[in-house]
């Protein structure tokens, strides 16, 4: 295992010294789409091996639903790469240029990261966005699927390959590892240093935390998004219930879900009925402080501290009475994790300390949370979210996965 390891980074250090132009990373791209759309029932006979699998092994509903890919699901991903062939190329783009008063021209100039490892549950979507995101912004790709999904992520990582091949590019670019044992994650982690530069983790609370304890290399993402929409005391209540039904509900699961609502003190009265019962009867769970007990008129159970650290990803939200937007500010940035948080309001001063205010990677006005994604930001696709407070921050699309470096000219300057 060691040396095939090795070997990967290896080929993908070497990967990453070719330099492919934006006309044959786009026809690479292009042939990509070809190649899926042409192996389409392929594909789906190979992902009912791994649905198979899930099902003797008796997975969640939900997840057995993510690693399904059906004809829907595969127009989905090349309708994904489709939008990353027309993206510019965001490699060796001038960032900023200045001359110095001795003549030094500056230039700021985009490079690739370098070799990115990406190790990622369920979804094998994520191998055909990944790769192509990786392979546009110039990064060569070591992906490490979960086993569930083994046999659907080999044969479209198989199928970049191709489309690699076929265009004379080095097929290293994108590297699929050959293996299900747990222990590659480990030696990925701890013992590749010297090959991949950046880890990004995609998937559960634990692979995420077990990412980010034990990596000896930069990771990008985040462990869990506890994401807060706060209601002012100037929000609009028909908008604040269809923005908290929404964020809350309409899908549990995801990272952007509002997990806790703040409500201004001096709405309870007027707010708090409509847009819990609105919650409830939907089939969401109230949990509440002891302010929101007095007014809300159904069953509500207590929330101790422990609510408003807590991820639900599931049916079940936290609410708790503000008594002004510092309370709430402060509420999120004590308990929240950096992810996505939101405020209602129409008062634009308020909205406006909120959002400069709030620590988050995004923040929101009289917007869902469930918004946190790099499709619905418009970037194609995106490789994670990341909650980390240097660089990149929120969803990490293309032109996200690029770094920079100086490019200084002169006519023979020396310093004195």
């Amino acid at each position: 295992m060691q040396n095939y390891l090795f070997n990967l980074g290896k080929r993908a250090k070497r990967a990453s010294q070719d330099n492919v132009n934006t006309d044959k990373k786009n026809k690479i791209l292009k042939d990509f789409i070809n190649l899926i759309s042409n192996n389409q029932a392929k594909i789906i006979s190979e992902n009912k091996k791994d649905l198979k699998k899930a099902k003797l092994k008796k997975l969640k509903e939900n997840l057995i639903k993510r690693l399904l890919l059906d004809k829907k699901k595969i127009l989905q991903i090349t309708n994904s790469i489709k939008k990353i062939i027309n993206f510019k190329d965001p490699v060796d783009q001038t960032l900023k240029k200045w001359k110095r008063p001795n003549g030094l021209l500056i230039e700021k100039k985009t490079i690739p990261i370098g070799v990115i490892s990406v190790i990622y549950e369920s979804r094998p979507n994520v191998t055909s966005d990944v790769a192509a995101l990786c392979f546009k912004s110039g990064n060569p790709v070591i992906l490490k699927g979960g086993s569930e999904a083994y046999f659907s992520n080999k044969i479209l990582s198989n199928l970049f390959k191709k489309a690699l091949q076929k265009n004379k590019v080095n097929r290293n670019y994108v590297q699929f590892i050959d293996s299900k044992e747990r222990k590659v994650v480990d030696f990925l982690l701890t013992k590749m240093g010297n090959y991949i530069d950046v880890i990004i983790p995609r998937g559960g609370k634990g692979l995420v935390k077990k990412v980010q304890d034990l990596s000896k290399i930069p990771v990008i993402g985040h462990l869990e998004g506890v994401c807060h929409t706060y209601i002012d005391e100037k929000a609009d209540l028909s908008m604040s219930k269809k923005i908290t039904l929404n964020a809350k509900l309409r899908n549990t699961a995801i990272c952007g879900a509002t997990e806790t609502i703040l409500i201004h003190r001096k709405i309870l009265s007027k707010f708090c009925n409509p847009i819990l019962l609105n919650l409830e009867k939907n089939g969401c769970q109230i949990i509440g402080d002891k302010q929101v007990r007095k007014f809300y008129k159904s069953k509500i159970k207590v929330a101790k501290e422990i609510d408003w650290h807590t991820e639900y990803l599931g049916p079940k939200v936290s609410i708790k009475s503000v008594k002004n937007i510092d309370q709430a500010i402060n509420h999120i940035n004590k308990y929240g994790t950096m992810h996505t948080d939101a405020i209602i309001t129409k008062n634009k001063k308020s909205a406006k300390k909120f959002l400069k205010e709030v620590k988050s990677s995004i923040s929101m006005h009289n917007t869902s949370t469930q918004f946190a994604d790099g499709g619905e930001f418009g970037f194609g696709g995106e490789v994670g979210i990341s909650t980390n407070t240097l660089p990149p921050r929120g969803p990490v699309g293309l032109d996200q996965l690029v770094s920079y470096k100086y490019q200084v000219s002169s006519n023979g300057k020396i310093r004195k």
